[in-house]
């Protein structure tokens, strides 16, 4: 199918394309309430954000860090790769890490005269105690669930997010291009 094709320029999807190929109506209506409380929960996740920014705890720095926390040291660009931006991007955002002395690079055993960048003492204990404090924050907000509850909620929300893992190539290949196509570039 040409929906599920990952080159962006071999796709050209109608509406029709995407919303009823091989979909019921009821996957459809599925889609559309799953959509509604991710925008929902994206908007309440940027609400947080921004505060936390004010507070001198930044998103993106969070999510570098756990990224290559994760990856172990990597150079720039598989940095940028594993966290889906541009590489640009991540370099700017890197450098702010690297003067903070979260991250540092160290020289590249395989290729002297490339670097990688690695997260330092100080840069993991900053991303364990932000972990701490969100899990905190999170126990407490589903405090007065049931347990069973919580331990359905987090196994359906795992398979969600490997499912969307394993998707997002598609889904953004589908949302792009619709979006490019009724902004008229």
């Amino acid at each position: 199918m040409a929906a599920h094709q990952t080159d962006a320029s071999a796709v050209d999807l109608t509406e029709r394309d995407l919303t009823e190929r091989d979909l019921t109506e009821r996957d459809i209506a599925n889609g559309q309430r799953l959509a509604g409380v991710l925008f929902a929960f994206g908007k309440q996740q940027a609400t947080v954000a921004a505060r936390l920014s004010k507070g001198g705890v930044d998103r993106s720095s969070i999510v570098l860090l756990k990224a290559l926390a994760a990856l172990g040291p990597s150079r720039s660009s598989v940095l940028a790769e594993a966290v889906h931006s541009d590489p640009s991007t991540v370099s700017r955002q890197v450098a702010g890490l690297v003067k903070d002395g979260l991250i540092e690079r160290r020289a590249d055993p395989g290729d002297g005269r490339a670097s990688l960048l690695a997260v330092t003492d100080d840069g993991l204990a900053r991303l364990q105690a932000q972990r701490a404090r969100f899990a905190l924050s999170l126990a407490r907000m589903v405090s007065h669930w049931d347990p069973a509850d919580i331990d359905r909620f987090v196994e359906l929300f795992e398979r969600f997010l490997a499912d969307h893992e394993n998707y997002l190539p598609t889904l953004i290949i589908e949302c792009a291009n619709q979006a490019r196509s009724e902004g008229g570039k």
